[in-house]
């Protein structure tokens, strides 16, 4: 089947100016152009429309998109399964916020007891499934499905107190490495300090620790933009690298 923009716009929900515009950033394009300027849609189009609104049912950005779908080791079957299984991900979420809510009410209501850990269990759900959204194909391409359900479900299980140890060893990871920039010294006490505090960080969720896999962690922060925001915005100033070069200096 043929389709034009009108059509397909008919046909998928996706409203023509939105097709042109997908066609103008270079996520969508038509199979071809007729001589009167009409821009022709066919079966492998329309595959790839549909695969682009369910990464936009879940909240991907066009850019996050269009980055995914253009890679050389794309899969159409694989995009689907990570796809429903973000998907699953999400109901999950979802029942988990509304059981939180009821026991939330009965706790008020004085009809049940409502522990710590239980009233910020589904935040914590909340933060996998963002990581999940921002990072979670390029991390299992790298650690596999099975190392990164481990982490999500070690970070899911973390105690209040385990929770706030974590966000202590950050903040002062931040806030060395700030230290550090302004006098870089990889054979420091100040670089050991930095390297055991990410190590640390790490092993509240990382279910096995290995020297490679913080090798390999590190490289993947310098080498996606999105990591670099992470921590430069965090720390106000350039430190990812530096934060790479010390953990590969104290993992040699």
């Amino acid at each position: 089947m043929e389709y034009t923009v009108k059509q397909l716009a008919d046909l998928s929900g996706v409203s023509a100016r939105t097709l042109r515009y997908y066609d103008q950033i270079d996520l969508l394009k038509p199979s071809y152009i007729t001589e009167k300027n009409y821009r022709i849609y066919e079966e492998k189009q329309v595959d790839r429309l549909q695969q682009i609104l369910f990464f936009r049912s879940l909240d991907f950005s066009l850019m996050k998109i269009r980055q995914i779908m253009d890679n050389a080791d794309y899969s159409e079957i694989e995009a689907l399964k990570q796809q429903q299984q973000l998907l699953l991900e999400q109901r999950r979420h979802l029942d988990s916020l509304l059981t939180n809510i009821q026991k939330t009410i009965d706790h008020y209501q004085g009809d049940k007891i409502m522990t710590d850990k239980e009233k910020f269990a589904a935040f914590k759900e909340e933060n996998i499934k963002n990581n999940e959204q921002e990072y979670g194909q390029e991390i299992r391409q790298r650690y596999g499905s099975k190392t990164v359900d481990e982490s999500n479900q070690r970070y899911g299980d973390l105690t209040e107190e385990q929770f706030k140890q974590m966000q202590k060893i950050e903040q002062d990871l931040i806030s060395d490495l700030n230290i550090f920039v302004k006098n870089p010294d990889l054979d420091s006490n100040l670089a050991e300090k930095i390297y055991q505090e990410h190590k640390d960080w790490l092993s509240f969720t990382l279910p096995k620790y290995s020297k490679e896999a913080h090798q390999g962690l590190v490289q993947m922060y310098v080498s996606d933009e999105r990591f670099v925001k992470y921590y430069d915005n965090k720390a106000g100033q350039p430190v990812t690298r530096w934060l790479k070069e010390i953990v590969e200096h104290y993992t040699k």
